[in-house]
């Protein structure tokens, strides 16, 4: 019974332990499903579950209907175009991460974006290039076909390296699809919970740098090769530093000025976004600058400025991976799969937030796997999303992905139409553009002093990751820091927090005792809370720390005893000890028998609980023992293990804290515990954990059931008038008091607990 007392309330129930309480309360019995079970229901068929699958398959039935043309229409087409203008560029810049001909890049803007528009759940994520994805297929790529290092590089050559580039690419992607698509079969969409945020930002930024050193040949127009091997950015810095002194002039003024404008013009739609009505299109305004006056002043021939060259006009038709190359990039493709996914995922995840609609990973597994096989399948390269794309898409107006569509159409006239236009456009330009889209990803360095000051462990995870990613590429890197994120998770999880606990404010509330001056501990009790899974990895720790809080070792103390009982018997057994009525009085001096001599190879028998029957006196082991008897003393009566914070025990810890309780259990220490979760004690019981001296009665609702039971077991013995009334059959209350820790007060109602 509840009953509310201002801001404050009194319960009154029975002290229950688990077996009281169930037999008190019945228990429903429910059914759990099985294996088959759940096999079953998942390939049940019936017309709602078909079209529930259909509808789950292919998205767009489910919202394009639904589609509010009057209203959305017209930001949807201003959002389109603005964004189609943007992926055009960042398309082309994209391709110089992947060492492939631009113009391969606008494939990559373009067919997973319809794809997406079929099978995607998000309504506002822009599908297409992404600079961590493009420089993850890019070092593939160099790896298997590197640069010409013998220096003859004519047309011939340099036009077959780029086939063969382009085939690696496609390849790659191809085989990052087909992951991604399992994954979404087999409902891996999960999988995105092992990248926490600290990992993904950690290992973005990371790719930052990378993309900023790998644009250094085009911002410079250097001979760099690429080295796609741990330490491969110090190598690439060295062979930049090292040829410095060949700079073109001319692209790097042209890169600096790019990216100046950008950068104050960026900053500028940041500052002022909600008083422009769009973002200034400065990539747009830039890219048509920039080639009007490399082409006007010829600065290809003038000044042997690295420019982007015809672009293939129209598609090219559709090829099969190479099988060869899918065996050599197994790995790569699992890497890129995750990451492609792992971002685009949370970027969608915001947007589905602020504008309430659910997205669910295992179709956006399916939409990515799908888009990257189409776009794979045309010389495309992997694609995720852009989160400044995502964000113009977003900001300008988009509702739907009927904006990716029209900006898919945007793609598609440059593809077939005016991508000739593009042809005198500097590669630095494109560098610079690639660059000046990385400011987001850059800034993410401001995390590493927030992340310390509210968890050191993530901010651990964060450095970590970037320091691997940076150092070691961004694919042994990925594996480097996801390795690292898990072994702190099990750091923590096998050095877990074990606190002692004590009663705050004479109430039901138990909290860490050094934490509070207002406290009450029950003398002879100590309350030890272990606030993680308990296994075989951390089973050895708790003991150690339930042994420091209690302050002894109960086998040590277990074996002094067995030992001393030995050498009374002998003592008895030669006379030099007699039973008085005061108890036991030494009759002989002193004489010192080693241990050893006390063993008898018998150290077995040590382990066993102490046995008195055959004394003819019962031993206070807190009394005075006879002279050269010592014993440990031992301080406490009741131990109460609060594991409402162990969600699981398995069986190897299992046993071994079986073998700890009966250790305290056989010095005459009551232990309880107290707060286990529905189920923890049938898994018990089918483990075969209880028997003569752990039994199923040591199990307490909670910690002040089980502080309540102690101190009513322990009245009961020392007082009297408690046992004369529990003859009578009356009944008490128990409040716990300053002074006295217990008081008991004669009452007609069933025993019951107030606080």
């Amino acid at each position: 019974m509840v009953e509310p007392v201002g801001n404050q309330y009194v319960v009154a129930r029975p002290v229950y332990s688990e077996n009281l309480f169930n037999e008190e309360h019945e228990k429903l019995h429910r059914y759990h499903k099985t294996f088959w079970d759940h096999l079953k229901l998942y390939f049940r068929c019936s017309p709602q579950r078909v079209k529930k699958i259909a509808l789950g398959l292919f998205p767009v039935f489910s919202w394009l209907p639904a589609y509010r043309f009057r209203e959305w229409i017209l930001s949807d087409i201003v959002s389109g175009i603005n964004t189609g203008l943007v992926a055009v560029l960042q398309g082309l810049a994209f391709a110089l991460l992947v060492n492939v001909p631009p113009g391969y890049g606008l494939y990559a803007a373009f067919f997973p974006v319809l794809v997406y528009f079929i099978f995607g759940t998000s309504r506002h994520i822009s599908v297409g290039p992404f600079p961590v994805l493009s420089l993850m297929v890019g070092g593939v790529v160099v790896r298997l076909v590197p640069d010409d290092s013998t220096g003859n590089s004519t047309s011939t050559n340099i036009s077959a390296i780029n086939e063969e580039r382009v085939m690696v690419a496609a390849s790659v992607t191809f085989l990052s699809g087909i992951f991604q698509l399992l994954l979404g079969i087999l409902q891996f969409g999960f999988i995105v919970i092992y990248l926490s945020q600290s990992l993904i930002s950690g290992f973005t930024t990371a790719a930052a740098i990378h993309v900023v050193v790998s644009q250094l040949k085009f911002m410079f127009q250097l001979p760099v090769p690429g080295f796609n091997k741990p330490f491969g950015i110090i190598y690439t810095l060295e062979s930049v530093f090292s040829q410095i002194t060949k700079t073109n002039i001319a692209d790097l003024v042209t890169s600096i000025l790019v990216l100046l404008i950008v950068f104050v013009v960026k900053e500028m739609n940041d500052r002022y976004k909600a008083k422009l009505p769009a973002p200034i299109p400065i990539e747009l305004l830039v890219t048509v600058l920039a080639a009007l006056v490399s082409y006007f002043l010829n600065f290809e021939e003038k000044f042997n400025v690295a420019v982007v060259g015809k672009l293939e006009e129209g598609f090219q038709a559709p090829v099969a991976p190479d099988v060869g190359i899918l065996q050599k990039c197994i790995g790569d493709s699992i890497s890129i799969a995750i990451v492609g996914f792992a971002v685009a995922f949370s970027v969608a995840k915001v947007y589905s937030i602020k504008h309430d609609y659910p997205v669910d990973g295992n179709q956006e597994l399916i939409a990515f796997g799908l888009g990257n096989i189409v776009g794979g399948s045309f010389k495309g390269f992997a694609s995720s999303t852009a989160l400044s794309r995502s964000g113009v898409q977003e900001s300008t107006g988009g509702k739907t992905q009927i904006a990716g569509i029209i900006s898919a159409f945007i793609v598609l006239i440059v593809i077939l139409a005016i991508g000739f236009l593009l042809a005198p456009l500097q590669k630095s330009v494109l560098a610079s553009l690639a660059l000046g889209n990385l400011k987001g990803m850059l800034m993410q360095f401001k995390e590493v002093g927030i992340l310390w000051r509210k968890d050191k462990y993530d901010c651990v995870i964060w450095v970590v990751t970037f320091l691997a990613a940076v150092f070691l590429g961004l694919d042994i890197g990925l594996a480097t820091a996801v390795a690292f994120q898990l072994l702190t998770v099990v750091i923590r999880s096998q050095i877990p927090s074990c606190t002692v606990l004590a009663n705050v404010g004479r109430s039901n509330i138990y909290r860490n005792r050094k934490d509070y001056s207002d406290i009450y501990e029950p003398e002879g009790v100590k309350i030890f809370r272990c606030s993680s899974p308990i296994f075989f990895a951390n089973i050895e720790f708790f003991r150690e720390k339930l042994i420091t809080a209690v302050g002894f070792n109960p086998l040590r103390v277990l074996r002094k005893r067995n030992k001393a009982l030995r050498k009374m018997r002998k003592m008895l057994k030669r006379g030099e000890l007699q039973v008085t009525p005061k108890g036991l009085i030494c009759m002989a001096n002193h004489t010192h028998e080693s241990d050893e001599e006390l063993d008898n190879n018998r150290i077995e028998e040590l382990d066993q609980p102490t046995n008195m029957t055959d004394l003819p006196i019962q031993i206070n082991w807190g009394a005075d023992l006879p002279p050269g008897i010592t014993v440990p003393q031992v301080n406490i009566h009741s131990i109460v293990l609060d594991f409402s914070a162990v969600s699981f025990l398995d069986f190897s810890a299992m046993r071994i804290l079986q073998k700890t309780l009966k250790e305290f259990v056989r010095i005459d220490i009551d232990v309880y515990i107290a707060g286990a979760h529905e189920g923890f004690l049938d898994k018990l019981e089918r483990s075969a954990f209880f028997d003569e001296e752990i039994k199923p009665s040591m199990f307490f609702l909670t910690i002040h059931d089980a502080v309540l039971h102690i101190l009513l077991k322990k009245d009961i013995a020392s007082s009297p008038k408690s046992k004369l009334a529990e003859e009578k059959g009356s009944s008490n209350n128990y409040i716990i008091i300053p002074s006295n820790g217990l008081r008991s007060r004669e009452c007609t109602i069933p025993t019951e607990t107030k606080f």
